[in-house]
């Protein structure tokens, strides 16, 4: 049970808590519709805390998944593949996040 309470802690540290970040701050600086900023944190609220159990019955999962969004070999988008139908709003955020970083 340590490795996999480990695991989900790592997986909140470097996947979890930055997304929220990221949305939060991504939020801020555009001024978007209320409809994609509601879409958004239901998307997270859902969906958070289903991939953080994830990460703690799958830590080699949790742990190549940390690694790989971190260095950048994931997109955080696939996390949200198939998931629930508002977090597209979500993914769409993270795409449009993601492709400004690479033109700057």
């Amino acid at each position: 049970m340590m490795i996999a309470d480990i695991a989900a802690w790592i997986f909140t540290l470097f996947v979890v808590d930055p997304l929220h970040a990221e949305m939060r701050e991504h939020i801020d600086r555009a001024n978007m519709p209320v409809e994609i900023v509601q879409q958004s944190r239901q998307c997270l609220a859902i969906e958070g805390p289903r991939l953080i159990e994830r990460a703690g019955n799958e830590p080699g999962w949790a742990t190549a998944t940390a690694i790989g969004i971190s260095i950048g070999w994931i997109s955080p988008e696939r996390l949200f593949e198939g998931a629930d139908p508002r977090c597209g709003a979500l993914r769409g955020l993270i795409v449009s996040e993601s492709a400004r970083e690479a033109e700057g």
